[in-house]
């Protein structure tokens, strides 16, 4: 075989492997989003009070197994639910008396959508007071918390497997009204309670920061009774999936664990009744592909994560344990840890929880895709531009692999040469495959030609391109991040397919400017390759297509240099 033939085999099998792996894709589902995601996105005004109303439990996934225990008079305990607002420069969190639980989660920093030029316009009429805007201020912020109307809240606490069960939407009593930490440097406490007299109360102690995602919540579980309680806590997150949804195919929205220094993230739809995992649980929640709430137990070594859906199609996920002996006029303590907001590998880093094995790198990619990504955010930190970082990136790479590139295009030339002989000694043994073999090996020998010297370095570079195809495509860093012009997104397709169209095209003159052998069809082959590549560069990552297009035009202009030296 010589280096045309095993070079379009090669590529062949990359076009196969990229197109089995990134390019086929599940159906996409256009029918409306879920009631919650229209819902959310009204952020203005803080909700009225709600009536009193009895604390009647709505149907919730059997996350637990059946309670041992006596169940408290507070089933029946009535209440004013009343909205705590809690907001700092990164997020704005609405929490509820009924259940101490979480209303809604906004990440301020990041957008549902890129703002377009209406939503600039609209914006200013709006500021100056002139005509009505065609949408009220623009793209919203990414909302964590998704729920249809009567469902559970997140964050609620319940006691599986204790002497004492508590309902998870009882009422509480709070300190305070609101917490604003959007100017200040101190952490504040927001504290939930609720006490059932002779047997035990409840506080939900939440920890927030001024600075950060993630914030910790101690429940506390004071024994008023005369005898021992045995209180196992347990920690929920509840999330709608609406099956109607889009989806995105590169995406995974659904439960997500670190256990035991192993990821594990089910698909919902195949998500079991109720499944357990554990113990050893690093931390554990529900994922989309940019942001990630997870809740992250103080001892993992006695903590088990438990996930389920319910036929409405509603996820559940929470840690489960340890259990606790509460004596007589003692309170007991079960800790956590959370983090709520995006997948950025630097803030999941420094959790050291292993937060940061939430990105999907890819168990044999991330080895360079964390590289690239490192190099990519510093070259930002210079530029302010990741499209610009990208190009930058691009002839890194490319000054790294230039003497194998080199040594690429010098075989090529010397392969140029030999075509001639090559093709005479197919003529001459046409009928003899095993001596045509033999001549050819001896004619490389003889002009100390390397036929495969023009593929390798070609095979080296692959795992570059992988490792930084998942870098672009997981790394929130270039969601909604801009190049210039019409790309306005990195991390989404070229909307009107220029880049990959003008990509094409280099891959053409590449082909055209490579040797073509004495095969016709081995020479039809290659030309058909940047047709095949086009087709699948059309949905990839816009910042990716523009590494793909500056390492191509770079390599027309080595091979040019390395062509013109004289032999």
């Amino acid at each position: 075989m010589d280096k045309r033939t095993l070079l379009a085999v090669v590529l062949s099998i990359t076009v196969l492997l990229v197109y089995q792996t990134f390019f086929v894709k599940p159906p996409v589902k256009t029918a409306p989003p879920p009631q919650q995601q229209a819902e959310t996105a009204q952020q203005g005004a803080k909700p009225a009070p709600a009536p009193t109303v009895a604390a009647t439990a709505p149907p919730v996934p059997s996350i637990q197994p059946a309670t041992t225990g006596r169940l408290t008079a507070a089933q029946a305990i009535t209440g004013t639910e009343r909205d705590v607002v809690v907001e700092n420069p990164l997020f704005r969190a609405v929490l509820t008396t009924r259940g101490g639980a979480l209303k809604s989660f906004q990440l301020k920093q990041y957008k549902t959508e890129v703002a377009n030029s209406e939503d600039i316009v609209d914006t200013f009429m709006r500021m100056i007071g002139k005509g009505k805007p065609k949408r009220e201020g623009g793209p919203k912020p990414v909302e964590l918390v998704h729920l249809a109307e009567g469902m559970p809240r997140p964050l609620s606490i319940s006691f599986p497997d204790s002497t004492i069960n508590i309902p998870g939407d009882g009422f509480y009593e709070v300190d305070g009204t609101s917490l604003d930490m959007t100017a200040g440097k101190e952490s504040r406490r927001l504290t939930f309670s609720q006490t059932y007299p002779g047997e035990l109360k409840v506080e939900k102690v939440f920890t927030f920061h001024p600075d950060k995602y993630n914030f910790e919540l101690e429940v506390r579980v004071h024994n008023l009774g005369a005898a021992p309680l045995n209180q196992s806590g347990g920690l929920t997150w509840y999330q709608y999936v609406d099956p109607a949804a889009p989806t995105d195919s590169y995406g995974h929205d659904g439960p997500v664990s670190y256990i035991a220094k192993s990821i594990d993230r089910p698909e919902v739809d195949k998500l079991e009744a109720d499944k357990t995992l554990g113990p050893d649980v690093s931390w554990g929640g529900f994922e989309s592909k940019y942001f990630i709430a997870a809740l992250i137990p103080q001892k993992p070594s006695l903590t088990s994560f438990r996930m389920t859906k319910d036929s409405s199609n509603l996820v559940a996920v929470g840690l489960k344990g340890p259990k606790n002996l509460i004596p007589p006029g003692q309170p007991g303590v079960f800790n956590y840890s959370l983090y709520l907001g995006p997948k950025d590998y630097n803030l999941l880093k420094a959790q050291n929880l292993g937060l940061e094995n939430a990105i999907d790198f890819g168990d044999w990619l991330k080895w360079l895709a964390i590289p690239l990504l490192i190099t990519l955010k510093f070259l930002y930190g210079y530029i302010g531009n990741y499209g610009i970082a990208i190009i930058l990136l691009t002839i890194l790479i490319k000054l790294i692999f230039w003497p194998l590139g080199n040594k690429s295009y010098k075989s090529m030339k010397e392969m140029q040469k030999l075509q001639p002989k090559m093709t005479a000694l197919r003529e001459k043994y046409k009928d003899d495959k095993t001596r045509l073999s033999q001549e050819s090996m001896a004619l490389y020998k003889t002009h100390k030609v390397n036929p495969l010297g023009g593929c390798l370095p070609m095979v080296v570079q692959i795992p570059v391109f992988f490792g930084l195809y998942k870098a672009l495509l997981y790394a929130i860093e270039l969601r909604h991040s801009p190049l210039f012009w019409w790309i306005q997104d990195l991390s989404a397709k070229d909307p009107y397919y220029i880049t990959p169209l003008i990509m094409g095209g280099t891959m053409f003159i590449q082909q055209k400017m490579t040797p073509t052998g004495a095969d016709p069809m081995q020479a039809k082959i290659m030309l058909f390759m940047p047709i095949i590549f086009t087709f699948m560069f059309l949905n990839f990552p816009s910042g990716l297509v523009i590494y793909w297009l500056f390492n191509n035009i770079i390599s027309i202009g080595q091979q040019v240099y390395i062509n013109k030296q004289p032999s």
